[in-house]
């Protein structure tokens, strides 16, 4: 009998650079990019401390593409998918490994302060549970579902204010 277990995470952090959107060759998208996120502490001495941790974060199929859409380096973001580490042989013959983050649902919080651009309502976008990837990660994910929030004047073209019940 095995025990169940869970790999989840969740976090809110700034991008450390634009998101990078490539394409295996099936043609599944796949997008990158780096996430930090920040916590302080007081030491035994009672100083305060910070620090930044840095993530390599990782979108399949549609929510790649949309990640690689509204996401700017410098930009606020949840992100909530699973913790995977990868291995592999360079070509030289020695052994690589990654750790990142494959992630299943994206929520952009805000728009980065250098941006020229107009206000962009939040956005969410759910990646639904996909089969594995295996260790090619080159099957195609199911489409995201996308859920537009209202501007921050309370109104928005982009929302279906029906109920679908």
């Amino acid at each position: 009998m095995s025990t169940r277990s869970l790999n989840r995470v969740t976090l809110i952090g700034n991008l450390t650079r634009d998101p990078e959107l490539k394409y295996t060759p099936q043609g599944t998208s796949v997008c990158t990019f780096g996430l930090a996120t920040n916590r302080e502490w007081t030491d035994s001495s009672g100083q305060k401390q910070e620090g930044a941790e840095f993530h390599r974060i990782v979108a399949w199929g549609k929510l790649g593409e949309i990640c690689s859409q509204l996401l700017v380096k410098g930009q606020k973001a949840f992100v909530e998918g699973r913790l995977q580490t990868r291995q592999w042989k360079t070509q030289d013959g020695s052994d690589r490994q990654i750790t990142e983050v494959v992630i299943e649902e994206m929520i952009a919080l805000n728009t980065p302060r250098s941006s020229s651009e107009g206000y962009k309502p939040n956005y969410t976008a759910v990646e639904p549970k996909a089969e594995s990837f295996g260790d090619t990660q080159d099957k195609q994910v199911s489409q995201a579902e996308e859920v537009f929030s209202a501007d921050a004047k309370g109104s928005s073209k982009d929302v279906n204010d029906e109920i679908p019940f």
